[in-house]
């Protein structure tokens, strides 16, 4: 199951933005005119339609989600930059995506502008414009490929439910046949049966770990540039605090489906807060203050670092401490809620 669900989710749980479908509006067919277009269309994140014929064609369009983005080209356009220097191009795009919108007004916007230097150059007939130039460096991720942000994030999100639901659910599976009554007329320990519960689901999802790295490695070339024994240390006591959790829950509930539904409301708030699609710098504040107590948070943010940045254990030293912390509450409660009655 962690196999087919990382193949599938790093797919398809992306924001890279391509495929904009635009639908242009030429209404002054100049030389200027075709050049933007063409621009357009040797861009890798439009892709431009057919050219509609009056505006409202292009608007109707844009209301039968035919098209993302339309562009209104005036009549006059290329005689108004001979003369007065300047004219306007209209664009309008669908905005129920709000974060597409903003990025195809940034791209094509881009594009108006490398347009506006070229026709200053064929209009002043010189080379010699000054200009500021600019150098983009991305490190940590230079060939932008977004695979490499949301692999980590996915198989954060996969460990957290294996570990998670499966501890929850066997507990609460033995108390509804019977067995947990069988447990508990024996001299063992309620930490010993805790843990004993606790150990083998850790090992199962040190597994998938390894299972997700590898197949990031081979599918998807994912690079590993921070030492491994540090991902690792994190993870088991990451699966500590998420497994003490699990138990937690189940010594709380007397039935599976009780179990399936308060996992899954804490599951929900802990992976959308946790900034595994969304940057956690751009929420609420009051939703920063909850991932204090959000152990995906800090894992999300501790297995991106060791892997894309290679950080090491000097760096984490937040991240550690804190999910310390919650492993030693969750196991803690874990073991001092569980009833043992005979």
């Amino acid at each position: 199951m962690p196999l087919v669900q990382l193949i599938i989710l790093v797919n398809a749980a992306t924001m890279d933005m391509k495929n904009i479908h635009i639908t242009v509006v030429d209404a002054d067919l100049s030389s200027s005119s075709r050049l933007l277009v063409g621009k357009l269309n040797a861009s890798h994140f439009f892709e431009v339609g057919d050219m509609a014929i009056s505006k409202q064609d292009g608007m109707d369009r844009l209301q039968d989600n035919l098209t993302d983005v339309v562009i209104f080209i005036p009549s006059g356009m290329e005689q108004d930059m001979q003369k007065v220097g300047g004219s306007n191009v209209q664009i309008i795009a669908d905005a129920i995506d709000a974060s597409k919108a903003q990025l195809s007004y940034g791209y094509l916007s881009n594009i108006i502008r490398d347009l506006n230097f070229e026709i200053s150059i064929r209009q002043k007939n010189s080379f010699d414009l000054k200009q500021i130039k600019s150098e983009s460096l991305y490190w940590f991720n230079p060939e932008l490929n977004y695979k490499y942000f949301m692999l980590p994030a996915v198989l954060a999100i996969l460990v957290t439910l294996i570990g998670m639901f499966l501890s929850a659910l066997n507990l609460v599976r033995e108390k509804e046949v019977g067995t947990a009554e069988q447990i508990n007329v024996t001299p063992i320990k309620k930490y010993q049966f805790i843990l004993g519960k606790l150990i083998p689901f850790l090992i199962i999802g040190l597994l998938e770990l390894t299972l997700g790295l590898t197949i990031g490695i081979v599918l998807y070339g994912l690079p590993i540039n921070g030492n491994l024994s540090v991902l690792y240390s994190f993870a088991i006591i990451y699966l500590i605090a998420v497994l003490g959790i699990g138990l937690f829950i189940s010594t709380q509930s007397q039935t599976q489906q009780q179990v399936m539904m308060i996992s899954f409301f804490f599951m929900l708030i802990f992976i959308l807060l946790s900034g595994a699609f969304t940057a956690v710098e751009n929420m609420p504040e009051i939703a920063q203050q909850l991932n204090r107590l959000n152990p995906v948070y800090y894992f999300m943010n501790a297995i991106r670092m060791i892997l894309l940045k290679g950080v090491g254990y000097s760096d984490l030293i937040l991240e550690f401490r804190s999910i310390f912390i919650i492993a030693c509450v969750s196991v803690s409660l874990a073991v001092i809620s569980y009833r043992k009655t005979t």
